[in-house]
């Protein structure tokens, strides 16, 4: 048998599974695109699925090596905000602003009470 195209190739080799290979990292870059484009619909979002065959020759044999290398989006994390008091606290009410009844509330770190 001869093999004259990419196609028929790509699915030979490794006795089919680097096909299998880069069909399961294509599908999963995609699935990972499809998720973070339907979280934020008015952005693009872009990754990569690469398949790098190798070829060495000797003696009028070939022998052939491949890698799949795939590329993602960083996935964006919540930001959290808070007001920096005088004393160099973090404070979720702005420090200028009292309570009316309490004063200011009271930022110093405290310690969960042990369940028994």
């Amino acid at each position: 048998m001869q093999i004259r195209e990419a196609s028929i190739l790509i699915g030979a080799l490794e006795g089919g599974e680097l096909n299998r290979s880069f069909s399961t990292e294509m599908a999963k870059v995609l699935q990972e695109l499809h998720t973070l484009s339907t979280e934020d619909v008015k952005k693009t979002f872009k990754g990569e699925v690469n398949l790098t065959i190798s070829l060495a020759a000797e003696n009028g044999t070939v022998t052939i090596s491949a890698d799949i290398k795939s590329k993602t989006p960083k996935r964006p994390r919540a930001r959290s905000f808070y007001w920096i008091t005088e004393q160099g606290t973090l404070s979720t009410e702005h420090p200028q602003q009292t309570d009316m009844f309490t004063g200011p509330r009271d930022t110093t770190a405290r310690t969960a009470e042990p369940s028994v």
